[in-house]
């Protein structure tokens, strides 16, 4: 009798999946497993064709024709048994223990089942069933010698063929193991960058926010100023009205304006790419004052840095949106007082920015307090600090210094 066994890690050459309890196959599991079958049966086939043309005798029994028959009919039913290789694969590779004692034909089944434990289950259960399986060997090759190899080479040649087959599942395992991890680590990654694009875009609303505030502050506390004057100046020249009419008109329109590019940028989100209007610098300040004057506010600015226009962009923004809820909390809480504006430092020593005015309101306002907050954060965010309250001289004071990189 030729000895088959070791053609059968060919059979395996397309298991790849694994199939969970409770888990439909998929076109791709029903492929290989039919695969495997047939594979598996024509290997029983060519054994039994085998047994009807030989007459093998050993040192205990006759290889009679029942036995013959009972060979292929105990492979044909370990055959059959290889579709439950999937949901058992420990308990088909047990359940063929007793057959490998008695079936050159189930030796196709044997092989797959040791495959399969190789591939789904760990090292433990692959031990347990492949050291059975090595251990019937003996008896068998006994009982059923191959008559063209002495005893010692069959049994050689079988253990390495099952050894062979055991690594090669693992191996597969193995794999599997380190594609699923490298998948998960892909996934996570993507979930983090996700993340990561979710806090950005988070902190761009909020500098948004903060922006806002400062600008639409500013401009309604300019038409706060222009309507009061309306109000309680009735002996105003026609002249006078319409100009006062006109700065209102037009701040209103300017901040539906700003209103309308915010809320525009918070509704692309993430997809949106429209760039940001120009920022203001360290040089715009003096647009600022001038605009605050036209406003009927006494502001004096004095500039005591060389070349504002060459303040890196960060810090002239800054500043310009410091100096600008300044100017609105002196109009808000000092509207006929006088305001002093003053810059110095430079490159190296940093931008000292320092806003004082005479409180003449008594009245609490809205919201008060709520711009200095944010001035606070936005200096600190910097790397700067920022102080206000009531100076040496009985004024309100705002100070800020903000760091400037030689």
């Amino acid at each position: 009798m030729t000895e088959y066994r070791w053609l059968l890690p060919a059979v395996m050459l397309g298991e790849q999946r694994e199939e969970r309890v409770g888990v439909r196959r998929s076109t791709r599991d029903w492929i290989v497993d039919i695969a495997v079958f047939l594979l598996a049966a024509g290997l029983g086939l060519l054994t039994a064709l085998q047994l009807g043309s030989d007459t093998v005798t050993s040192p205990l029994v006759v290889v009679s024709d029942q036995v013959v028959v009972a060979d292929q009919v105990t492979g044909a039913a370990a055959c059959a048994m290889v579709w439950l290789r999937r949901r058992w694969p420990v308990g088909l590779a047990l359940a063929l223990l007793p057959v490998s004692l008695l079936s050159v034909v189930a030796a196709g089944p044997i092989c797959v089942a040791l495959f399969t434990v190789a591939v789904h289950r760990p090292f433990p259960y692959v031990a347990l069933t492949g050291g059975l399986h090595l251990v019937t060997l003996v008896p068998f090759l006994w009982w059923r010698p191959d008559p063209e190899l002495p005893f010692w080479a069959n049994l050689a040649l079988s253990v390495m063929i099952y050894i062979v087959l055991i690594a090669w599942g693992m191996f597969v395992r193995a794999r599997r193991q380190l594609v699923l991890s490298l998948r998960d680590r892909a996934e996570r990654a993507e979930v983090e960058a996700e993340l990561r694009v979710e806090r950005a875009r988070h902190l761009e609303r909020e500098r948004i926010a903060r922006e806002m505030h400062d600008v639409l502050a500013h401009r309604l506390s300019l038409l706060s100023v222009h309507a009061g004057a309306l109000e309680y100046r009735s002996d105003m020249a026609q002249d006078e009205v319409a100009g006062a009419a006109g700065v209102i008109r037009a701040g209103a329109h300017q901040a539906l304006q700003d209103l309308r590019e915010v809320i525009g940028v918070l509704r692309l989100g993430a997809e949106g790419t429209t760039p940001d209007r120009p920022q203001p610098t360290l040089a715009d300040l003096a647009g600022l004052v001038e605009e605050s004057r036209r406003a009927g506010m006494e502001v004096t600015l004095d500039m005591r840095v060389g070349d504002p226009a060459g303040a890196p962009a960060r810090l002239g923004r800054n500043a310009y949106r410091i100096t600008q809820e300044g100017l609105t909390n002196a109009r808000k809480h000092a509207a006929d007082a006088p305001v002093g504006v003053t810059v110095a430092g430079g490159p190296g020593d940093g931008l000292t920015l320092e806003i004082r005015n005479r409180v003449t309101s008594g009245q609490a306002i809205p919201g008060s307090g709520t711009g200095l907050i944010g001035l606070t954060e936005r200096a600190e965010l910097m790397g700067g600090r920022l102080r206000y309250g009531k100076g040496t001289d009985g004024r309100f004071l705002l100070s800020a210094w903000l760091p400037w990189p030689a």
